[in-house]
């Protein structure tokens, strides 16, 4: 599991151990991580570290002090150093000596031959773009970036850029991860232990052995019920491919009983015989759970189905069509007691909460979640999930495969599958989109080395590949 901090935690876990060590000690512990760090990068990257150049780009403070040491660590294994100073007064002295001591170079500009360049701009407690100097500095330089805790000129907390910013291929943090590195693309990032206590993380990130560890597997008493039965209110006859879509990705996500109820019966069956479908809700049978919405309408009948599923003790994942009709009667939700699970873009985001997310996605996504009562998942690159009163989850997709037509409907399938067998809705949600972001990546490289444009088809049929690559 990834543990996301704040700013204030680290500084507040970093205060006890500043107090307790020698001056100068915690920065070079960090320093000589950065430096092993971004030597197996030169390594990967031209074969070794003897004779490769590196330029540290040095702000004021202790993050340009502690570019400055790994870049001293680096010249002492016979790397060439250099190094631009954005601030020549307020340069951390202690790493500027030892920098100078080891025969590393001040020089005005990046040089041309340089292997790789290290961000030591700006640390976590900065905000705002790059200042006009280092802007420029950064705009002239064509070698990868190894960024020193985070790149400059993105936020911390929510990985907002409003100007100039470092573009990193390997960022270095120190103690925890903050919020910026599930946010942000921050290249690679690797972390470096100094030796921190801390609190409780912020933030929550599922990864792969998190996901198959809590992947509904039948055990030898289940049947076909006990594993959970999956209700899907979908598609219309304008839209029977999101009934389709919905359906489909309930049944590939795990075993057991998948029912489906709406006008688009017929297709639904047609596409996935082993599904149990009826015309409408009051012949579908009993289920565990609802996702009601996906090409639904926005008509009389879909207003009728989703105040059904509300209506229901049962968790219900509310999608596309669906959150059009919430957003004109927030009362449906907010005195629920079970399980509720909105999944909007940023449009329905902004239908729900009267304003767009904004730059801060996860406020926003925890405010809304809160207010409603309810699990929030904000689809986007990083997709953000909210839980009322629980914990938040980041999930970084690294590419933008899935956004294409009909993915999101394909995600409430996953989504309602696995809130049906048990697993709460934020975990639930985490889960479904850690999976159905692999789905859309294993879809675009299939086949083929080289990715081609995918589809919700394509996704949908990735879904089981993507599961069993856990």
């Amino acid at each position: 599991m990834r543990h996301y901090y704040t700013a204030e935690q680290i500084r507040a876990a970093e205060a006890p151990l500043l107090a307790s060590l020698p001056d100068g000690v915690l920065m070079r512990r960090a320093a000589y991580g950065l430096a092993t760090a971004i030597a197996a990068e030169l390594k990967s990257r031209t074969g070794g570290v003897a004779g490769r150049r590196v330029c540290a780009v040095v702000g004021s403070g202790d993050n340009g002090g502690d570019a400055l040491w790994a870049a001293t660590f680096l010249r002492r294994r016979g790397a060439g150093a250099t190094a631009v100073l954005l601030n020549p007064d307020r340069t951390h002295a202690e790493a500027l000596e030892a920098f100078r001591a080891a025969g590393g170079r001040i020089v005005e500009t990046i040089p041309e031959a340089t292997d790789l360049v290290l961000d030591g701009v700006v640390g976590i407690g900065a905000t705002g773009p790059l200042r006009p100097n280092a802007a420029a500095v950064f705009a002239a330089n064509t070698a990868p970036v190894v960024a020193v805790d985070l790149p400059s000129g993105i936020d911390v907390q929510t990985g907002a850029t409003d100007g100039p910013h470092v573009r990193a291929a390997l960022t270095v943090t120190f103690g925890g991860l903050k919020p910026v590195h599930g946010l942000a693309d921050c290249g690679r990032v690797e972390l470096i232990d100094i030796g921190l206590d801390l609190p409780q993380p912020t933030f929550l990130g599922f990864e792969s052995h998190d996901v198959r560890a809590r992947w509904p597997v039948p055990h030898p008493s289940d049947d076909k019920y006990s594993q959970g039965v999956k209700g899907v209110l979908a598609g219309s006859a304008t839209y029977p491919g999101a009934a389709i879509l919905s359906t489909g990705a309930a049944v590939a996500a795990t075993s057991g009983m998948v029912r489906y109820a709406g006008s688009a019966h017929a297709e639904v069956v047609s596409h996935w015989p082993e599904v149990v479908a009826a015309p409408d809700v009051t012949t579908a049978g009993r289920v565990q759970a609802w996702v009601v919405g996906p090409g639904l309408g926005t008509d009389t009948a879909g207003d009728e189905a989703l105040r059904f599923a509300l209506a229901t003790d049962l968790p219900v994942i509310v999608d596309a069509d669906a959150l059009t009709l919430l957003a004109a009667d927030l009362d449906l939700v907010a005195d629920r007691t079970a399980p509720t699970v909105l999944t909007p873009h940023a449009g329905e985001f902004a239908r729900l909460a009267g304003h767009p997310p904004g730059s801060d996605r996860v406020t926003a996504t925890r405010e809304l979640a809160d207010r409603l009562n309810a699990t929030v998942l904000l689809k986007g690159n990083v997709t953000i999930i909210a839980e009322a009163g629980g914990p938040t989850y980041l999930n970084p997709a690294g590419q933008s495969w899935a956004a294409t037509a009909g993915s999101g409907d394909v995600l409430s399938g996953i989504i309602g599958a696995l809130l049906a067998s048990g697993i709460a809705p934020g975990e639930a949600a985490a889960m479904a989109a850690l999976v159905h972001a692999r789905a859309a990546d294993l879809a675009a490289h299939d086949p083929g080395p080289r990715p081609a444009p995918t589809s919700a088809h394509r996704i949908l049929a990735h879904v089981r590949a993507a599961i069993a690559s856990l």
